[in-house]
Order: structure tokens, then C-alpha cells, then sequence
């Protein structure tokens, strides 16, 4: 039976390995800073070589910090990664297409549903059948909902969709990959690159407004769900859980 893998070293710390699918920007690559700056190796996963080297470079090339381009919609690149990257402990996937994905129902674009459910619901089904061989014991994996499961917009009707399926994944997988632990962490709205592309020059005022909204007063930072991510990897009595970390959105 799978029991706790306690990687505490006489610093207090833990080193242990982490594959994050979607480091190379906004919560995935927070996430990488803050294992890193801990000790850790992180091993990030991503379509684009080109991103994922810039990546190493802001991060100042460290030593501990390993890339794979791999575009884990595809099975085969799935396969492969896991045949390669060695055993883990944890996996994280924060990575999503959201390309296209909000529009009226009525002018929906099949195309762009399905790269959306390829990115949020597929390349998870793949990361845990190829994955959870290589995680050790106490291992986790955690994935990635969001408010629009519970705060749908009116043209948001394939993002509410995969995001409340992941969130049904979680509970079947953290029963059938027990005593791995499998979790979502579910964000509201986070100042990341994804604005940039839906919002452009009026990312500003739009964030801003729903900051004035939220009982907190502010929208998340990449580093408050970083945070977050890190918590439910660690604690060990955690699985088959959701892990909201939306500023109160859900309450508005």
C-alpha cells in the first residue's frame, strides 16, 4: 500500500520532484518559481520549446528546473513523457485552450468546443492513465477547474462544461487511483496572460471592476493560486476534493 513519502531534509524542507503541465506562464510557472525557490525539481511540460526555454531563463536556468515540449492532448506525446521524465512526486495541470471558447451558444464554433475539451478534459484522462505509474508514494495529482463552473457568463457555456467535468473527474479518479490523492483547485479571476488575449487594452478596467465586486477587493495573482496548489500536493489528507481560492466570487 502507497504510505506517506515524508523527502524532509535537516533544513526543514521538502525536495521532492514536480511535473507541471502549463509552466509556462501565469499559475504553472508561479507554481514552478515557488517549488524551485523551495528546493524542488520541477519538470515543466508545454507545446511551445520556445516558451518553455524563456521560461528557464527568467528563472535564472537553475540546475533542479527540466522541460519537455509535448502537446498533452496526444496520447503519444502523453506516453512518451511519462516513458521519459522518470518517477515523480507530485503532477499538476494548470495548462487550457481557452481559444475561441467564449461565444453564444447560437454561433458556437464546434471547433473551438472541442480544442477547448482536448485541453481541459482529455490531456487530464491521458496525464493520469500514463501518469499515475510514475508518481511514488504519497503522491498527488491536482488539476484545474474554475468559477465559471459555478459563475457561468452568458456566452460561457463550454468553459462552465469542462470545468464542472473536471471537477466530476477528480471525485472518480481519487477513487480509482486511491490512495493516490487527486484534486482541482478552482480558480476565480486571476491576473494572468489569459486577460491580456480577453480583454486587451481594457484588461485594467475590467479586472478592476470585478476586484470591487469580490469580498476580498482584489482579483488572485498568479502566486495566490501557486499557493494554493502547493497546499493540496502537500497535505496528505486531502483527495477528492475541490480547493476553491476565488477571492468570494462564488458568493456574489
Amino acid at each position: 500500500m502507497q504510505g506517506t513519502n515524508d523527502n524532509t531534509t535537516q533544513d526543514g524542507k521538502r525536495h521532492e520532484h514536480v511535473l507541471i503541465v502549463g509552466g509556462g506562464s501565469g499559475m504553472g510557472r508561479a507554481l514552478a518559481e515557488r517549488l524551485l525557490a523551495a528546493g524542488n525539481t520541477v519538470t515543466l511540460v508545454g507545446r511551445s520549446a520556445d516558451k518553455l526555454d524563456r521560461v528557464c531563463v527568467e528563472l535564472g536556468d537553475p540546475a533542479e528546473l527540466r522541460t519537455v515540449a509535448a502537446d498533452v492532448t496526444r496520447e503519444e506525446d502523453v506516453a512518451k513523457l511519462f516513458a521519459t521524465v522518470g518517477d515523480i512526486h507530485h503532477l499538476v495541470c494548470t495548462a487550457a485552450d481557452l481559444t475561441g471558447a467564449y461565444a453564444p451558444i447560437s454561433a458556437l464554433d464546434i471547433a473551438d468546443a472541442h480544442r477547448v475539451i482536448d485541453s481541459k478534459i482529455v490531456a487530464p484522462l491521458l496525464l493520469a492513465k500514463h501518469g499515475h505509474t510514475c508518481l511514488l508514494p504519497g503522491g498527488s495529482i491536482s488539476f484545474t477547474s474554475g468559477i465559471a463552473a459555478y459563475r457561468p457568463s452568458a456566452k460561457g457555456s463550454v468553459v462552465a462544461s469542462v470545468n464542472g467535468a473536471i471537477e466530476s473527474l477528480v471525485y472518480a479518479l481519487a477513487v480509482e487511483l486511491a490512495p493516490i490523492r487527486v484534486n482541482a483547485v478552482s480558480p476565480g479571476w486571476v491576473d494572468t496572460p489569459f486577460w491580456d488575449a480577453m480583454a486587451g487594452d481594457g484588461k485594467e478596467a475590467v479586472l478592476d471592476g470585478m476586484a470591487k465586486r469580490l469580498p476580498v477587493g482584489r482579483v488572485g495573482a498568479a502566486g495566490d493560486l501557486a499557493q494554493v496548489f502547493e497546499m493540496v500536493m502537500r497535505n496528505t489528507f486531502i483527495t477528492g476534493t475541490v480547493v476553491h481560492a476565488d477571492g468570494g466570487h462564488r458568493l456574489i
